[in-house]
Formats: C-alpha cells, structure tokens, sequence
C-alpha cells in the first residue's frame, strides 16, 4: 500500500547516529540550530558502543589531539562509573578505555542534554535535489515516509548513502586490487585475571606487540615491564608470535594479524577482544554483509576457546557479550573539495582551514594475518580541513565521519572514533553558524573558517595553534 509522504523541516539533518553523528548532532543543537539526528538501528554510538576503545584522541607521543564533544562523553562515562580513561599499550598507541554499558547510556544522555530530537528505526531511502542542493531527505520507518527538509544536511552515515544518493563522486576500498579492510565482531569475556596475563606477557614478551613505535625509547621486553606495572590490560597477541602461530597452524584458530584485548570494566574483570575478520567484502552489499554474520560468530566462539585453553588470565574467564553490530572498517569514500593524502597523515601535515586532527597510525587491515601500520612523523598529528568535508557538486551537504574524502592510506588513520567526532563536531557547528545566519548564500565553502575555528577552539577542541 502507498504511503503518504509526510513534510518536516529542520535547520539540520544528521543522518547516522554513530561517533561522527553524535559529534555533528550535539555540536549543532548546542550551537543554536533545530537539530534532527536519524539512524536506521534501535540504538545509537556506533562503534562507541562496541567494546572497541576510543582510537585518535591521543597521538603516540601521548598528547591529546582531540577535546570538545568527546571529553564531555567521556566526563559523562565517568560520572556514571564506566570510564577507565587514556591507557598506553606500549605497543604504538595511547587509548582511552570505557565501558560500553555505560557508553550507552552516556551517548542518550548527551545528545537529549544538546537538545537533539532523534529517530530510530528510519533510514534514508532517497533524495530530493534542487539546483545543486539536497533540498531534503526521504525517510523511511514502520508506517510512516516523510520528507525531511534541512537547511544543511549532514552525511555520517558511514557509507555516504546521502552523498551516493546526491550525485556525489566516490572512490571504494582500493580501486586497483578490489580490496577492502575486513569487517570484524568484537565481543567481551568477564573474569579475566588482569595481574597474570599481564605478568604472562611480561615473561614472554615475544608473544605480544611491543615497542613498535621508536619513539618509546623502551626495548619490547622493557615495554612489557612498563605495562605490567601500568595494571591495565590492553595488549596485542600477535600472529607472529609462538602461541598465536601455533594455534592458527594448527586450525584452533582463525587467521587473523592480531587479538586485541582492552579492558572494559576493572570491577567486572572484563576486557573486549578485537580479532574477528572476513576479508575481501564489499560491506555495502548486505546480503553478502548478513551472510558473513555466521562465521564472525564461529571465530568468536573460537577465539573464546583458544584464550581460556591457551592464554594464563583467561582460565576461568567466560563469555560475556557481542557487539551490537558487524564493525565495518572500509566502504565508500566521497571526494571532496580537497582529499586527504596519504602524506598529510604519515608527515603530519598542518592545514590553514584545519578543523580537526587525527593521530591514530597509519592502520590497513588485511585478510588474514596481513596487517599494514606506519607511525606518523615523530608520533605527532595532522590536520583535517574543513574542504575534505566538503562533497564535490553539493552546497549544503557535509561529509563526515569514515566516509569523509581521503585516500585509502589517510582513511586508515582517520577513520577511528575520536577523528570522526572531531570532525563531527566541526561539521555540526558549522551548520549551525550558517543556519542561524540572516543571509547566507546557501554554499557551505563560503562558511568563515576562520571564525568557525574560533569558535571550535572556544568550545574545547583541540586544533593547531592551541597548545
């Protein structure tokens, strides 16, 4: 039976309810702007809400490179009780660890703190365009279709159905090999005794992914020393290490680069494994994207198996939870105004139009045990412009989130939690400083970059120049 379609106007439409949406939709509602945030899921936080921990808020060297939307999630997560906070792996990387319980919990409570009118279970099915502009969306959910019409939209959909759905020119994985990160299912286990895997990893470094960035100035074995004394248990076991290569050798495991293991709740002794991996899938193709969900579950089932029978600290560990959602690492990029290149990450390039930073390594995953990562120079950060948000041949529309313009290299970096928010939140209140303006031309590149940068930094961002 035909539906009728329904009218709605907004000064700003959100499509996508993950890290970059929450960003976008908290940033413009705080901003003054009539904020609409839509997700096709029943939840929203994305891979906030995985057990994953929150990459690219911190560079290597251990400074934060990211403020704003994200700290107030986290000081949130933390009045709650879930917030472990940063954790050095000793490996490349700082993190910040949360639980995601809580994170649940935490993400509801900002965005209807901002103000933001949300709706679940409704995903865009089309758009209408007018003269180089998304005059609105087309919204779809049980019983109702509605056009919702937006002063700006804003695309954090992961996959850049919007922009795709504009006209927008896009690039897929790597063109030249039809190759595409694999998707993963990460998954928690409770009862983990933290002091024992973590005394196991520093008699038997070889095992684990130590010291890898130089800029440590420790010797594997030393890292392994420094994180038992840390206490907190977020380590690699790596495919090229004695237990992890016996076990895939001898078909007790799954072929994968690595296990990483974070925790998620000291009280709860429990920590998230990230692991899981089918390769060489276009995650945009749904059946083929529902039909890997079985063997994701066999490896997790697997991985549990191979940790309690061969890994000290997880003896009487048991399995606690999936993830909400199949984690998808690479889809569609949409081209911009300008793409992020694969030098502006690895040299940690500075940009005048700058609106954000990332500082999360260079990180391909392959299928298998393949595995590419690069530090950035002097294990520092780079900046995001505003112009790679900017979709070419749309004036009102941002791009934000792993779907944002880059090349395949830069996205790898850029892709991560605390970039996307970043972004996000650059993105939001933008279009709330355009909304909220008696004349404005209705294109996006003519926003004052400067002033919005003025007005990031006056909000807790962190961008070049501020420290």
């Amino acid at each position: 039976m035909a539906r009728k379609l329904e009218h709605e106007s907004w000064d700003v439409l959100v499509i996508g309810g993950g890290a970059a949406g929450i960003g976008a939709a908290v940033a413009a509602a705080r901003n003054g702007a009539r904020t609409l945030m839509v997700d096709a899921g029943p939840m929203i936080g994305g891979e906030l809400v995985s057990g994953i921990p929150v990459d690219g808020c911190l560079s290597s060297r251990g400074e934060w490179v990211v403020g704003g939307v994200v700290r107030e999630l986290f000081a949130e997560c933390e009045r709650l009780g879930g917030y472990i906070g940063p954790i050095n792996d000793y490996r490349s990387l700082h993190v910040v660890a949360v639980d995601p319980e809580i994170m649940k919990i935490a993400v509801v409570n900002l965005v209807q703190q901002a103000g933001v009118q949300m709706r679940l279970y409704t995903y865009a099915d089309d758009v209408v365009m007018e003269k180089g502009r998304v005059r609105g969306v087309v919204v779809v959910n049980k019983g109702r279709r509605a056009l919702i019409e937006a002063k700006v939209v804003i695309d954090a959909s992961g996959d850049g159905d919007v922009a795709l759905a504009a006209g927008a020119p896009f690039d897929v994985g790597d063109a030249s090999k039809g190759e595409l990160q694999p998707v993963t299912l990460l998954f928690r286990m409770v009862g983990v005794d933290a002091e024992r895997l973590l005394r196991f990893a520093r008699d038997h470094h070889e095992n684990f992914g130590f010291g890898e960035y130089e800029g440590i100035g420790l010797s594997p074995r030393d890292c392994a020393a420094a994180l038992y004394r840390q206490g907190l248990p977020k380590l690699f076991v790596v495919a090229n290490g004695p237990v992890m290569r016996a076990a895939i050798a001898a078909g007790e495991l799954h072929r994968s680069s690595m296990i990483g293991i974070t925790p998620t709740s000291m009280a709860r002794r429990e920590v998230s494994l990230n692991t899981t991996r089918v390769g060489h899938l276009d995650a945009t193709d749904t059946p083929k994207l529902s039909a890997a969900l079985p063997e994701l579950v066999k490896q997790v089932w697997e991985c549990a198996g191979f940790l309690r029978k061969r890994m000290p600290g997880f003896e009487e560990a048991v399995f606690s939870g999936l993830a909400p959602r199949i984690g998808i690492r690479e889809t569609r990029r949409i081209l911009g105004e300008y793409v992020l290149s694969d030098e502006d990450v690895a040299e940690a390039r500075k940009h005048a139009d700058g609106i954000a930073k990332g500082g999360h390594e260079i990180d391909v995953h392959l299928a298998g045990t393949g595995h590419m990562r690069r530090a950035i120079k002097d294990g520092g950060s780079y900046d995001i412009p505003y112009r790679t948000l900017l979709p070419r041949g749309l004036a009102n529309m941002f791009v934000v989130g792993r779907c944002f313009s880059s090349t395949r290299v830069a996205h790898s970096s850029a892709r991560v939690m605390g970039t996307c928010l970043a972004m996000g939140q650059a993105a939001g209140t933008a279009a709330a400083m355009v909304s909220s303006a008696n004349a404005w031309s209705g294109d996006l590149r003519d926003v004052e970059v400067p002033r919005l940068r003025d007005v990031l930094r006056a909000q807790g961002a962190v961008l070049e120049g501020t420290r």
